[in-house]
């Protein structure tokens, strides 16, 4: 039952975390070499808050790299951090990507009390050698033009550039030494820094298929899809919630109303649990009563069972009391004295009362053995005079 408290008061820390009111995209793609960009948002009540980005996945096992409070740091050339607070959202930058910095991080922010856990949001980032696309599928409507992103990591900085039907090397348009190259239906354009666009320019049906960004002898694919014109059909666009749009807002609310009701409802299970094992306690007892009605041995056995259950109780109790007494007195030794010596006076009367049962049970054992009872008695008396001498001392003390 104490396992179960313990379990319920484990999870308040966490309740950020469930609440999820720090929030960014599952994944990042970046170039070896290059760099990108890491957008968090966060609800309006933590403008005011700390906000950081860490490698690792928990805030316990989680190594801040950058933090809106510090100007500087030791990874301000491979890392860096702005809060825009008007947006509720803070932008993490990470440069000169290598492939070792593919991993998990997090956008985190500072709650400020020791009782909660940091709100943090995870995502992974994957570095990448050689060639990506930021769509694997672009569309356009015929007459329109469409352009696609092809990425480069910086060993490919130099290298031509070309834009290919799948399957068709003759088709193959090179950027040549210019780093660049336009005609009437297709422009590429080349930063150099790494990234080249290509732009198809009039579209045509003829131009849906299969194509190649490569760079190199990096390549990737891409899938072109063209509408007809004056299609209405149209690709369904997700926009991810802002700040400005109000059910963003009425969203943490909601979201804190489940997570505060979930704890309750927790700390009322246990409770509950703990009424019903007392119960069914108290109800093991009385049947057991009614069974050993007419005997009284039974019956004296089932009276030891509970008085042994209240004393076990009473102990955690004692024990639970000490120790805060011990942490109020942490400095003062006569206190700290006095607890000892009520502490062992605890444990005198119990082993007393220890003492007492086992004399008891000895004594039903040697009913008719005059020496038995004898020697016994012996026992108790040296007891009894140890016990005395140990009041003499104390009262000299």
């Amino acid at each position: 039952m104490q396992r179960l408290f313990i379990l319920t008061l484990s999870l308040i820390p966490w309740i950020p975390a469930v609440l999820c009111w720090v929030s960014t995209k599952k994944e990042f793609t970046g170039p070896e070499g290059g760099s990108l960009t890491v957008e968090c948002r966060y609800g309006s009540h933590y403008d005011k808050h700390v906000k950081y980005w860490c490698h690792g996945w928990t805030t316990t096992f989680c190594e801040i790299l950058a933090r809106t409070d510090e100007t500087s740091s030791a990874n301000q050339d491979k890392v860096s951090i702005s809060d825009d607070r008007g947006k509720y959202m803070f932008t993490v930058t990470m440069k000169n990507l290598k492939e070792t910095d593919s991993g998990w991080y997090s956008c985190g922010v500072i709650i400020g009390n020791e009782w909660q856990a940091d709100d943090i949001a995870n995502t992974e980032v994957k570095v990448f050698h050689g060639v990506r696309v930021v769509n694997r599928i672009v569309s356009g409507e015929e007459g329109s033009s469409l352009t696609v992103q092809c990425l480069y990591t910086l060993r490919l900085r130099l290298s031509e550039k070309k834009w290919c039907r799948r399957g068709d090397a003759s088709s193959c348009l090179s950027t040549g030494s210019k780093g660049s190259y336009e005609d009437a239906s297709v422009a590429i354009s080349d930063d150099i820094t790494g990234a080249f666009n290509v732009t198809l320019k009039k579209l045509q049906m003829s131009d849906a298929g299969g194509y190649l960004c490569s760079a190199g002898q990096q390549q990737v694919d891409v899938q072109v899809q063209v509408r007809p014109h004056g299609s209405t059909k149209t690709e369904p666009v997700t926009t991810p919630p802002t700040p400005s749009q109000p059910w963003y807002h009425y969203r943490y609310m909601l979201e804190s109303i489940v997570g505060c009701s979930s704890l309750l409802l927790l700390v009322g299970l246990a409770v509950l649990a703990r009424k019903i094992l007392r119960k069914k306690a108290s109800s093991r007892f009385k049947e057991t009563e009614e069974i050993f009605s007419d005997n009284p041995k039974g019956m004296r056995n089932l009276q030891r069972s509970k008085e042994h259950i209240i004393k076990i109780d009473n102990k955690e109790k004692a024990s639970s009391r000490f120790k805060e007494t011990e942490e109020i007195f942490p400095d003062n030794r006569r206190g700290m004295r006095d607890l000892q010596q009520s502490k062992e006076h605890m444990i005198k009367i119990d082993n007393k009362e220890k003492a007492s049962s086992r004399f008891k049970e000895m004594e039903e054992i040697f009913p008719d053995n005059p020496k038995g009872m004898r020697d016994l008695q012996r026992s108790k008396e040296h007891i009894i005079k140890i016990d005395n001498k140990g009041t003499i001392n104390l009262l000299a003390y």
